[in-house]
C-alpha cells in the first residue's frame, strides 16, 4: 500500500503503527518520526514566513472571511505519487489540510492525472477519538491488530481522564490574541491532576480576553501555542511572564513553556507523553526534559 499523509498527526500515527515504509508523501509540516522528513511534500501554506502571532491571526481571519483555504495541495504531485490512501483531517481548517481542500485540488487535474485514491479524514476531538483514529488508520492499512498495542500503551500512560484535579490551569493555545486550548487538552489536564479553567473536553478552543483570564485566576499557565515547538513557546511564555498582565493574576505561581507540536497540538499517540509532562509540571516528580517543557522564571505580583 502507498500512503500519502497530509496531516502531521496522521503521519505520527502511521509511524506508531510501523507503517512508515508505506509512506510516499507528506505535508510540509510533518516532522515526526524523523525518518520520514525526506519524503516529497505535497502541501504549502498561504501564510508568509516570519509573521508575528498577531499577523498570523489577522491573516487567518481574513482568509476565513473570504472563504480561502489556508493550505494548498500539489494535485499533480499527488497524482504522480499514485497513492492507495490519502490521510487528512476535518477538525480544524487552520491547523492542517482538510478533505475539502484535497477534493478541490484533485478536481483541477487533467483527465490523465486523475487521482482516485480514497481520502480518509480523521476527526478526533478528544482522547478517545485519538485512539479511535489510530484504529481507523490501522484498519485502512490492513493491519487492524497493530492498533491494540498503541492504544494499550496510551491508556496505561494517560490513566483516567474524566475526573479533573484541583490545580487550576490555563493552557494558552495562542499568545496574541490569547486563545485557550480545547478538544483533548482539558482531558490531558484532568489525567495529569489539573483542572482546566476554561477549555471543555471535546469542545473547540477559543479566544480569551485579558479580563477573562484575570477572572479565571489560574495557578499555572502553560504556553502551548499551536504549531510551535518549545523554542517559540519559551519566547512567548517569557514575554507573558514579563507582561503587566502577569502581575494581575493573583494566584499564578508558575508559567511554563511546552513543546506543543510534540505533546499538545497534534491528536496522536504522543499526547500520552504530554500527559506525563503535564503531570510533572503540576505535581513534581520526574522533571520533564528541557526539550519538552521549561519553567519560566518570574517575579510574583506586587
Amino acid at each position: 500500500m502507498r500512503i500519502v499523509s497530509l496531516l502531521p498527526s496522521a503521519t505520527e500515527i502511521v509511524g506508531a503503527l510501523d507503517l512508515g515504509d508505506m509512506l510516499v508523501g507528506i505535508s510540509h509540516e510533518c516532522d515526526f518520526p524523523s525518518n520520514i522528513t525526506h519524503l516529497p511534500q505535497l502541501t504549502s501554506s498561504i501564510l508568509k514566513h516570519g509573521l508575528s502571532p498577531k499577523e498570523i491571526d489577522d491573516a487567518v481571519r481574513r482568509a476565513t472571511f473570504e472563504g480561502r483555504p489556508i493550505y494548498a495541495v500539489d494535485g499533480a504531485l499527488l497524482s504522480a505519487l499514485k497513492p492507495d490512501l490519502i490521510l487528512t483531517q476535518g477538525v480544524c481548517a487552520v491547523c492542517a489540510v482538510t478533505e475539502q481542500t484535497v477534493e478541490a485540488s484533485v478536481s483541477l487535474l487533467t483527465p490523465d492525472q486523475v487521482c482516485s485514491a480514497p481520502v480518509l479524514s480523521l476527526e478526533a476531538h478528544d482522547i478517545e477519538g485519538i485512539i479511535t483514529d489510530v484504529q481507523t488508520v490501522a484498519n485502512a492499512a490492513g493491519v487492524p491488530e497493530r492498533a491494540a498495542r498503541v492504544a494499550a500503551d496510551m491508556r496505561t500512560r494517560i490513566g483516567p481522564w474524566h475526573t479533573p484535579g484541583t490545580r487550576r490551569v490555563a493552557v494558552l493555545e495562542w499568545p496574541d490574541p490569547l486563545w485557550y486550548a480545547g478538544h483533548w487538552v482539558p482531558e490531558m489536564l484532568a489525567a495529569a491532576g489539573g483542572f482546566d479553567v476554561k477549555g471543555q473536553p471535546g469542545a473547540q478552543s477559543g479566544r480569551l480576553t485579558e479580563d477573562e483570564l484575570i477572572a479565571l485566576d489560574p495557578e499555572v499557565i502553560v504556553m502551548g501555542s499551536c504549531g510551535y515547538g518549545l523554542e517559540k513557546n519559551l519566547a512567548f511564555a517569557s514575554a507573558f511572564a514579563a507582561s503587566p498582565l502577569r502581575a494581575k493574576l493573583r494566584s499564578l505561581d508558575a508559567v511554563w513553556a511546552m513543546d506543543a507540536n510534540s505533546f499538545l497540538s497534534r491528536p496522536a499517540p504522543r499526547v500520552a507523553r504530554g500527559v506525563e509532562v503535564l503531570r510533572a509540571i503540576l505535581h513534581g516528580g520526574t522533571a520533564p526534559s528541557p526539550h519538552e517543557a521549561i519553567r519560566v522564571p518570574s517575579s510574583p505580583p506586587a
